[in-house]
């Protein structure tokens, strides 16, 4: 058993699963958890989900699979520094983009307005609602069973939710999650890994498709800083060595921060277990305020040189249109809905109807969502 901090999570104090099972033998609670994720279709289908470009764009850039593997190694590292626990930190990392539809935000924008009628839709309640009721593996139950830990973890990585969506809301009646509490530290850590990958890699993946030039991103003081140190230590190199070499050092002083800050808040606190982390009332795993500022230039360079680029805005308008289409025909007439997921559906147009539409079209990849688009609204295709 490492070394684990007051504040950690301890998996032998876990507070178990909504259907008991017997211990998992040499795995603690959490292991199992990220191997269940892991082994989960939910998992697999991330493998051809959009990051920002569709999957037929390029093999090299990210997908919503490579995301979530980055995010779990930087989570590890973190969690390792601060002395909490590893594997619940990982299974967070790994299982926090299982509710994301196909086509990424465009999709998930396009499924929020059509279900707005039915509450809305939000890719972190989909996650929980994949992992609890969604994937059928098991004969005893729906969804993967996980410990109470991870799924509080997962409902509330982002901070307390004072208005959870309908989902999330509905799970706290029969699973109670403390919904108006912070999460654990390794739950914290999880979002924060999430921060520092997706800026990270949007900028790799951004210069990779020429989208801005490495000079045009040198404009932003914290990746300016590190390419101008890897130009210093490599003169000679091209210049997407020179990128990567640049955004492997931006990660590493984001990480360094977050250490640093973090044992700042947990030292001033001295929380003395994992219950008084969730009550401290404020995060404990954050950037400093100067750190906190040069990732938002990121964010804000991304947004309007990448995210509303020209070339990004025509594929995501088809995107978001491919959805609402598949939303509209198949709310319309759930008939045409595979057998398990017509017996879900009810009526059409109802409010039950929606529901199973919406999770049918959340767990499609960015291919399959275009085929069962081409399939229902091309005349001459077989359905």
């Amino acid at each position: 058993m490492p070394d684990l901090a007051p504040y950690a999570v301890r998996p032998e104090t876990s507070r178990g699963r909504l259907h008991p099972e017997p211990a998992g033998g040499a795995r603690s609670p959490f292991q199992r958890d990220r191997d269940r994720i892991i082994h989960s279709a939910a998992f697999r289908r991330l493998q051809y989900k959009t990051q920002v470009f569709i999957y037929h764009e390029g093999d090299a850039f990210r997908t919503r699979l490579t995301h979530s593997i980055e995010v779990a190694q930087i989570a590890r590292s973190i969690a390792r520094r601060l002395r909490v626990d590893e594997d619940l930190a990982e299974a967070l990392a790994l299982a926090h983009d299982l509710g994301h539809p196909p086509f990424g935000h465009a999709g998930e924008d396009a499924l929020n307005g059509a279900m707005r009628p039915y509450g809305g839709f939000d890719h972190n309640a989909q996650s929980l609602k994949a992992v609890t009721t969604l994937e059928w593996r098991y004969a005893e139950f729906d969804g993967l069973n996980l410990t109470w830990e991870t799924l509080e973890g997962l409902a509330k990585h982002n901070g307390p939710l004072r208005r959870p969506p309908p989902f999330t809301a509905e799970y706290d009646r029969l699973h109670p999650l403390e919904l108006g509490t912070h999460a654990s530290v390794e739950a914290q850590v999880a979002a924060l890994a999430d921060d520092i990958a997706y800026n990270n890699h949007d900028l790799d993946d951004g210069l990779r498709a020429r989208i801005f030039t490495l000079d045009e991103a040198a404009a932003l003081p914290l990746f300016g800083t590190a390419l101008a140190e890897a130009r210093a230590a490599y003169p000679a190199a091209a210049p997407p060595r020179l990128a990567s070499e640049a955004i492997r050092r931006v990660i590493n002083m984001m990480v360094e921060d977050v250490v640093a800050e973090t044992s700042r808040r947990l030292a001033a606190l001295a929380p003395v277990d994992a219950a008084a982390v969730r009550a401290a009332g404020q995060p404990m795993v954050v950037f400093s305020p100067t750190m906190q500022e040069a990732n938002q230039q990121v964010r804000e360079f991304l947004f309007g040189r990448m995210y509303r680029h020209w070339r990004v805005n025509r594929t995501t308008q088809k995107c978001r249109r491919v959805v609402q289409v598949l939303f509209s025909l198949l709310h319309g007439g759930p008939d045409m809905l595979p057998p398990e997921w017509r017996e879900r559906a009810g009526n059409a147009g109802s409010a039950e109807c929606a529901a199973a539409v919406c999770d049918y079209i959340a767990g499609m990849t960015d291919r399959f969502a275009l085929e069962e688009h081409r399939r229902l609204t091309d005349p001459h295709l077989p359905g």
